[in-house]
């Protein structure tokens, strides 16, 4: 299989920095640093959830048997092959959830809704790690 996952890698670990970030005791000390970590948090997030889904599309293209399935098949079917075929940490219910806040992340201008896809990411953080190292070390 011949996927260049770097750029998966790559946003990974600036998901990873840009929450270190925001937790710092720098930025919990300042709410203006604060919230442009936040932000950085969110964008990153962004990132890594629309490459992970991606990645994980390719991955399932290369190694199935009619491809053109694959590329036809909603995001939910691609959760639910990734889970069966143990890609991924957790099962649609949970991947319904970051999806909900990749779609609230495009409304950061709402304090809220920002705060909550902020409070998300580090979960999905592990989640895009998981997918990254299956993903890497699969034959």
């Amino acid at each position: 299989m011949s996927i260049d996952f770097s750029s998966l890698a790559s946003a990974l670990g600036q998901l990873e920095k840009s929450i270190k970030f925001a937790k710092s005791d720098i930025a919990l000390q300042d709410d203006e640093l604060f919230e442009q970590l936040r932000n950085s948090v969110i964008q990153c997030f962004e990132f890594t959830y629309e490459l992970s889904g991606k990645m994980l599309k390719r991955y399932l293209e290369e190694s199935s048997a009619n491809p053109e399935e694959i590329d036809a098949s909603s995001f939910q079917n691609l959760i639910r092959r990734g889970n069966e075929q143990g890609l991924l940490r957790s099962d649609w219910s949970q991947w319904k959830i970051y999806r909900q806040a990749r779609t609230n992340s495009s409304h950061t201008y709402d304090a809220d809704k920002a705060e909550k896809v902020y409070e998300i990411a580090p979960d999905f953080l592990e989640e895009a790690r998981y997918l990254y190292q299956k993903l890497t070390t699969k034959d």
